[in-house]
């Protein structure tokens, strides 16, 4: 007996067998039980995906006589056993007329093709004409077909097929009920393939079944000849090796392995990965394309897991290797990726150009490059201001002093100290906004005192609410210290310069929330919620870390353990590296812990960091919107022009700095 290849062996007979295309299995089959049968059916759609092979079962169903009683009329499951279903299957049924119109286009064809329609059916039920590759006739067959297409005997039914109905004329359009049949994922290949091959007793790598769904391209006829070919290559049996070498495609795991180098950021195993590869003599293009896929599903394994396709069947270690990246390093990788691929064509070579391009990604990342050895105060001085030597050994000495609990000194010390030498005002006189400096904190070293900044906003505070407070010369302010060095004298009551009348900016108010004055308790105790938005804006965090920290509460801390609870809305933006960065700025504080995130919705009575940002942001709006409001000179605008002040547009003053 010759043999018969898969995809003619493996054909559907029946609607039930058919796969992949519900939504047009559900339209046919509810016709055929109801009856509401049209005259004129046009199928649509890419190769290999099943609409000769729909043509062929409804022709069945329309005359199946059920083994020869022919009681039992139109059906929507064909018995497959009668001489009608028999010969339909067998290509040999008298009223199934296939036309292949690719090869008969002329109008003679068709005038031809059409004088036999007004006989009845000879064997079964009903005339079915079948046209195949139906956009390949001419304008004049077209012409010749409308009329009989509009209004056929009652004994015909006309089915068309074609991959390009954007070729058929209107007229012909909607004279047919149209059913356009979807492209077949590799999943859905993947599946009837592992079915199919057992049934045949084939043995089979599944990996290999995902290069052969994915070199399908949507077309379950290719996947089927595709798996022929591979049966007969691999002696009998389908296995990975063997298709990656007869598809001549890139293996997977290695494109899998340069993505996990840029995660680990290891330049050693990323050069020697494009190494292995190029023995292979692959097209390297085509290795950047790759990676940037990989990249764009990275993107949105961490946006929206449950969106991740799994093309190469590989969506559980796309999920696991979406957690090694950061949302930034994503976005930048696949950017400088697909403008690499751009500039290929300049490169001397596709291999240096391939290797440029991901040690760019590397050289570019945001955290990438090794932060230098930091000193403890944030002093930032100009290159000719006087006393730079003397200022950085006062810096070293107060950072070696042991002090075990540093406190502010009072506004008394140090302002007279301050305005003394304005040439060498400290940053954090200039600005006491918290929330500017933070960023600023990241480039700083690990500190196990508390900031100077926090420091400084104390001393802010302790001038506005306590100036009453007597003095400390014990625990003198880092700021003196950063000065030039002269003789410390007890401040005249007479030099300390009156304050200038003006309301104190809502950024004090902040500092003062923010940095109290019991920080250094705060370090060696456990955290609870309320000290976890008192020492927040210390850890310096930035970008993507800072907004998943804000968005949680301390739900426990063993001394050890540290566990948030964390938005729910927030979920998706967990990652492995945001973890770390809080961990290492908790420790830089004096406060190590490990970091573990508990998804769960947010008690209403207790405020996370973002929602106490969001509310202090909303008091400034409204304290300065008062202000203004409160402004003679706004108020005469408003009474001379009819002025209206327009809210949105204030800004608070820390907020311009």
């Amino acid at each position: 007996m010759s043999y018969q290849v898969l995809a003619r062996k493996w054909r559907p007979r029946t609607f039930h067998e058919l796969v992949g295309q519900a939504h047009v299995q559900r339209a046919l089959v509810n016709a055929l039980d109801q009856g509401r049968l049209h005259h004129a059916y046009l199928f649509t759609g890419t190769r290999g995906v099943g609409k000769t092979t729909l043509a062929r079962i409804l022709a069945k169903c329309l005359n199946c006589t059920a083994n020869g009683r022919g009681d039992e009329g139109i059906t929507s499951t064909p018995c497959g056993q009668c001489d009608s279903c028999q010969a339909i299957d067998e290509g040999r049924f008298v009223d199934l007329i296939e036309v292949d119109a690719a090869s008969r286009t002329k109008v003679e064809d068709t005038r031809e093709l059409l004088d036999n329609v007004q006989y009845a059916p000879t064997q079964g039920r009903y005339k079915v004409y079948l046209i195949d590759e139906v956009h390949m006739l001419s304008t004049s067959s077209f012409n010749a077909l409308l009329k009989t297409l509009e209004e056929p005997p009652p004994h015909v039914k006309f089915l068309l097929a074609t991959t390009d109905p954007q070729k058929l004329p209107p007229t012909v359009l909607s004279r047919c009920l149209q059913f356009t049949l979807k492209h077949m994922p590799p999943e859905r290949v993947v599946e009837h393939l592992t079915y199919v091959l057992g049934e045949e007793g084939v043995a089979f790598d599944e990996s290999a079944l995902w290069l052969l769904g994915k070199a399908a391209e949507g077309s379950m006829r290719d996947a089927m000849s595709l798996t022929d070919q591979a049966i007969a290559f691999g002696q009998g049996a389908v296995r990975h090796a063997d298709v990656a070498a007869m598809l001549g495609t890139l293996d997977h795991r290695h494109i899998l392995g340069l993505a996990e180098s840029l995660a680990d950021v290891d330049v050693q195993r990323l050069l020697s990965e494009v190494a292995e590869l190029a023995e292979q003599g692959p097209d390297f293009a085509a290795v950047l394309d790759e990676l940037s896929s990989i990249l764009h599903r990275l993107a949105v394994a961490q946006m929206v897991p449950d969106a991740v396709d799994n093309s190469h069947g590989d969506r559980d270690v796309i999920l696991q290797l979406a957690s090694r990246f950061t949302a930034e390093d994503i976005q930048l990788y696949y950017q400088i990726g697909i403008q690499g691929r751009g500039d290929m064509v300049h490169a001397p070579d596709l291999r240096s150009a391939l290797e440029m391009t991901l040690l760019r990604m590397l050289a570019f990342r945001p955290q990438g490059v090794p932060k230098p050895p930091r000193t403890p105060l944030p002093l930032r001085r100009e290159p000719s201001q006087e006393g730079a030597a003397t200022e950085t050994s006062a810096q070293v000495a107060v950072a070696e002093t042991p002090s075990p609990a540093p406190q502010p000194s009072p506004a008394v010390d140090a302002k007279p100290e301050v305005h003394s030498t304005p040439d060498a005002q400290p940053e954090a006189q200039l600005e006491p906004n918290p929330e500017q400096t933070a960023p600023a904190a990241e480039e700083e070293p690990p500190l196990q005192e508390p900031p100077p900044w926090a420091v400084e906003a104390d001393t802010q505070a302790a001038e506005v609410e306590a100036p009453q407070q007597a003095p400390e010369p014990e625990a003198m302010p880092e700021s003196e210290l950063a000065t030039e060095p002269k003789p410390v004298t007890e401040p005249e009551p007479a030099s300390v310069p009156a304050p200038e009348p003006q309301t104190v900016e809502p950024s004090t108010a902040v500092a003062a929330e923010a940095f109290p004055e019991n920080r250094p308790e705060i370090q060696s105790g456990k955290l609870d919620n309320a000290q976890w938005l008192q020492c927040f804006d210390s850890l310096g965090l930035g970008g993507l870390t800072r907004n998943l920290a804000g968005n949680c509460l301390v739900e426990s801390d063993d001394g050890t353990l540290l566990t948030l609870r964390l938005d729910p809305s927030q979920e998706a933006m967990q990652a492995e590296v945001h973890q770390t960065r809080i961990e290492r700025a908790l420790k830089e504080q004096g406060m190590p812990r490990r970091i573990a995130f508990y998804v769960a919705e947010l008690s209403n009575s207790l405020e996370t960091p973002r929602q106490r940002e969001e509310r202090l942001n909303k008091e400034r709006h409204a304290q300065a919107v008062d202000l203004l409001n409160q402004d003679p000179h706004v108020q005469k605008l408003q009474q001379t022009f009819g002025a209206k002040l327009i809210e949105s547009s204030v800004k608070p003053a820390d907020a311009m700095r």
